[in-house]
């Protein structure tokens, strides 16, 4: 853990001590904030708290949560705001989630599993636009390379020792890379090893076919010539064996981050993380901090460097395979003042229920 996320942990262990009723204050100032946007003043917590207090009295506790950290006036003479630090405690300690209303559990069951035809790509991509529209944010998926089904090889000649490996997946999605060949591959030994793979492993998953065609090397050699066996080999593993880690990721509805916005410094910040998603780099290395562990996780402002220009959060929930690795991670990125009890079990059930298509 890095020196800022200790200090933070020693600081919201500080703030258990915190009284009932500063909770209780604190709790029904976030509340109205997350629900508003606005700064919450003193009148506006007394009308909704179970207890009677007086204005000054909530004044005086407001004054010592802002000693605290967790609370912060933008003007003088505003109303509070909660701070990071502030929203990371009301998160872990104060946030109560319900259940999925009958309403958002059909909509995502609808559009995640509503067909058993689409492509595992489609399925994720669904599942991202589908997040994005019931939760007003934007809806990201970091997902394996995709192992797509194969209908047609093709081995095709560009120079001495050099030839192009060309993929056509079932979905009709078509691939090409280049592979190195032996010198002096005669054209014919290109065409066996192309009729091999279609006739014997047409309908496969990449993954299956390595697997095979390296169970089977020794027959390979006794039924094709060395040179045509070597093309089958090399040209299947410089597909299945090359970037293992490589991710792919799907984000839709960023119209809702700049929806958001109220200010021209609050746009150019979110335009920042516009552009930070387009280079994947980062967001795919959030998302994998997700796969590292169980559960739903939230990231709060700058807590992660990603958003420490944005302001924005991001819940995000990991999902399984058949064999209950942990492949992939799916979430909702939003402003700090995000629907927290209404997102984080709208992205859990998301995740489980992807995780049981897989399976």
């Amino acid at each position: 853990m890095d020196r800022l996320g200790s200090a933070m942990n020693d600081r919201l262990s500080g703030l258990a001590d915190l009284d009932q009723r500063s909770r209780e204050i604190f709790r029904q100032l976030v509340e109205s904030y997350l629900e508003t946007g606005a700064p919450v003043g003193s009148r506006t917590i007394s009308k909704s708290l179970p207890m009677t207090l007086s204005p000054a009295s909530i004044r005086n506790v407001m004054a010592d949560l802002e000693a605290t950290g967790l609370i912060f006036s933008p003007h003088t003479s505003a109303g509070r705001l909660p701070t990071e630090l502030g929203l990371r405690f009301f998160v872990d300690g104060l946030l109560e989630i319900g259940d999925l209303s009958e309403g958002d559990r059909s909509a995502i069951e609808t559009r995640v599993a509503g067909s058993n035809r689409r492509s595992l790509e489609d399925v994720l991509t669904e599942a991202t636009q589908m997040l994005s529209g019931l939760s007003h944010c934007a809806g990201v998926v970091v997902a394996p390379k995709i192992n797509m089904r194969i209908k047609h090889i093709e081995f095709v000649a560009l120079e001495p020792g050099r030839a192009l490996v060309i993929l056509v997946s079932e979905d009709g999605t078509v691939e090409n890379r280049v592979m190195t060949v032996p010198p002096g591959l005669p054209p014919a030994a290109l065409t066996a090893a192309a009729n091999f793979l279609n006739v014997r492993f047409q309908h496969k998953t990449l993954d299956e076919i390595q697997n095979a065609v390296g169970q089977e090397i020794e027959t390979l050699k006794r039924e094709l010539d060395e040179l045509t066996a070597t093309v089958v080999e090399q040209g299947i593993a410089s597909w299945a064996g090359a970037e293992p880690e490589e991710k792919t990721l799907i984000v839709r509805g960023r119209g809702h981050l700049i929806e958001n916005v109220d200010a021209l410094d609050d746009l150019e910040r979110i335009r920042m993380l516009l552009d930070d998603l387009e280079t994947k780099k980062d967001m795919i290395r959030l998302l994998g901090l997700a796969e590292a562990g169980q559960g739903v996780k939230i990231f709060i402002g700058s807590e992660n460097k990603l958003f420490s220009l944005s302001g924005s959060s991001l819940i995000v929930a990991p999902y399984h395979n058949a064999e209950q690795h942990i492949v992939g991670a799916l979430g909702v990125i939003g402003p700090t003042r995000i629907n927290y009890a209404r997102i984080v079990p709208m992205v859990d059930y998301t995740a489980k229920l992807l995780s049981r298509l897989l399976s």
